[in-house]
Formats: C-alpha cells, structure tokens, sequence
C-alpha cells in the first residue's frame, strides 16, 4: 500500500510539478533573452529598423511578463481556494473540540471536588476505589490532551488565516502590477504604430526626423551663450505670444514648448507648475497637472499636446535618451505667454533646421533654474 502511494505521488511530481518548473524557468529565460537584445540593440547604429526592433522587443518582453504575472495570480487564487476549504474544515474541527470540552468542564470539576476520603467511603472495597481512581486519573488525562488538542487547532486555524490574507494581499500586488504592465503594452503598440505612422516607414524621413529634434537642442544651447538680456520680469508679466518659429525644420505648427533646466539638467516642468486640470491632446480627456508653485504660462483653457517624459513622439529625441525634454501646450484663449515667476528674461534667435529660425525666449530664476519658452512670435 505504502509503495503504491509513493509511487503515486512521484508521478504526481513529474506530471504537474515539474511542468511549472520547467515553464517558469523558460519564461524567465526568454525574459532575460528580451533584456539582453534590447541592451544590444540600444548600443546599435541610431536606425529606424533598430528602433523598430526595441519596440518589438519590448512589446514581446511586456507580453513575457503579462503571461507570467497571470500564472502567478492563478496559483495564488489556487493556493487561497485550498486554505479557505483548509480553514473551514478546522472550523468545524475546533467547534467540536470546543463544544466536548465545555460538555467535559462540569464532570471534571465534580470529580476533582470528591477527595481521595470520599472515593474510598463510596468505593465497595479497595480494588473499586483502585478502579475509581484509575479511571478519574484517565478522564483527567484526556481532559488534559483534548485541552492541548484545542490549543493546537486554534493555533494552526490562526496561522492558516494569516497565510490565506497574506496570499491575498499578495494576490491584489500582483493584479494592479498586471493592470500597469497591460497599460504599458498599449502604449509600447501605440509607439510602434505612431512611428511608422510619423516616419512612413522610411529610413530618410527617420533620420531627418531625428536631426530636427537634434536642430532645436543645438539652437537652445546656443542661446544660453548669446541670447540678450531683457531684464527683470515679474510672475504673471507677459514675455512673448506663442508662435510658430522654426517652421518647418524645427516646428510642425502653433505652439508652446516649455521646458525648464535645473543646473542644466533637464528636469519635469509639472514639477513646479501648480496643479492645474487640462485637455490632454496626447492621450485623449483631461488630466490635472503640477505640483509645484509655479503659475502656468498660457491662460486656461490649456491643451497639452505632448508631456515631459517618453510619449509618441519622444524617439526623436535620441540625444535626451528618448525623453521629451519639456511640456508643449497651446491655449484656447489667449496666445499671450507670461512669466509664471520672478527671474530675469532673455532673448534670442537661432537658425534651426536648415534656414529657419527659431526665436526662444529664458528666465534665469536664479538658483540654478531656467525657464525655455520656444517658437516664440
């Protein structure tokens, strides 16, 4: 009998848990397979087939993730369904232990209230009282055992209880880290489309692409080397009117490109502009925006066509590491841009793209920080 069971159970083994085993370490090699080849290709020649290729690549690692993050959340609803039927059958368990030792307590307290003296005068002779009190020895052994027994229940019912709540705790992490990694899908497909869409699918639109975004870098750095000085400005001053400068090597239409520095670091513009609900351009709705102090530049209603940060349009930006440098926005009211704090303003104007210009305007708010306002009227 023993051997069949342990032959059933090495089976067992083989069949449903060496499987997962074996799953679980494929998927995380083609993980780090994923990994590996994006990190190669990011070393690669700057060209739209590469690009195309990360995007595949993360697209592929994203989805290895999806299917494993499932798997997870499977077997951790799995594990909580066995301790729940675990949990109640202890239930029941500890019940009837409770139940028999409450029936138990009153008889035990009458034998332990008759002395040895009254054993031996109700007993008929001495081997009765030996047999009386053999058997209230005995009871009073059980009473001892059933009261560990009980002990032990509620302490495994407890115990299993916290497993069950940590599993599901664990199991809720799992969910809303599924929720962002198919978030993040949607959003590596939509890049990949939007860069066909953009480039055409062409290696020459790509590279030209690339060398505009490079072209306005260039022609806001050269500003912080030749622009004029205006002078003080005060928060809420109005400095320029949005424009269209650049067009068409630096810009694609009307708008305001603020971008703000920290000791010449490129750092978030919602950082320090206060919270303000928009029409989100990019994504579609409205979202609220800022954190910061700052007043916004341009008069509600604000559009914000692109955010800081990786979007749609951020590949073109190979210099920053695919990150859009700063908040492009446009205002349904009013093209008039003002300062959004103290500083002092400069001026400048810079070809971009061939023969454009591109006219940008900064604030030097001191302490290391600078406010861009390109495309400027």
């Amino acid at each position: 009998m023993w051997k069949r069971l342990l032959t059933h159970l090495f089976i067992t083994f083989f069949v449903f848990a060496l499987p997962m085993a074996v799953l679980a370490t494929s998927i995380d090699d083609q993980i780090g397979e994923l990994q590996r080849k994006i990190t190669e290709l990011q070393t690669q020649e700057n060209t739209l087939s590469k690009q195309i290729g990360i995007l595949n690549s993360q697209i592929s690692l994203t989805t290895l993730k999806i299917d494993s993050t499932r798997a997870a959340i499977g077997k951790l609803s799995k594990e909580i369904d066995e301790l729940a039927g675990e949990i109640e059958r202890l239930e029941i368990l500890l019940t009837k232990r409770s139940e028999l030792l409450l029936r138990r307590i009153p008889e035990s307290y009458k034998r332990k209230a008759v002395s040895q003296f009254g054993l031996l005068f109700f007993s008929q002779n001495f081997s009765d009282f030996l047999s009386r009190a053999k058997y209230i020895a005995t009871v009073q052994e059980q009473d001892a055992q059933l009261l560990v027994q009980l002990k032990a229940t509620q302490n495994h019912f407890g115990e299993r209880k916290n497993l069950r709540e940590q599993k599901r705790v664990q199991q809720e992490a799992l969910k809303k880290q599924l929720e962002a990694e198919t978030l993040a899908l949607q959003r590596q497909k939509r890049d990949k489309q939007s860069l066909l869409d953009q480039t055409k699918s062409s290696e020459a639109v790509y590279q030209k692409l690339l060398a505009q975004a490079l072209a306005e870098k260039q022609a806001l750095d050269r500003a912080l080397v030749d622009a004029v000085k205006i002078g003080p400005i005060k928060r809420g001053e109005p400095i320029a009117l949005v424009g269209n400068t650049g067009y068409p090597g630096c810009s694609t239409g009307a708008h305001l490109h603020l971008e703000i520095r920290k000791n010449n670091s490129w750092t978030d513009p919602a950082a320090y502009l206060s919270s303000k609900t928009v029409n989100d351009d990019q994504n579609g709705g409205t979202r609220t925006l800022g954190s910061g102090g700052w007043d916004w530049p341009l008069q509600d209603t604000i559009r914000v066509t692109q955010y800081y940060g990786q979007t749609p349009y951020s590949w073109r930006y190979s210099y920053s590491g695919g990150i859009h440098t700063g908040i492009d926005m446009i205002s349904t009211s009013s093209e008039v841009i003002r300062a959004p704090a103290d500083g002092t303003l400069y001026a400048s104007s810079q070809t971009c793209g061939g023969s454009s210009i591109i006219k940008i305007k900064y604030i030097d708010h001191g302490d290391g920080v600078i406010s861009f306002y390109l495309h400027v009227q």
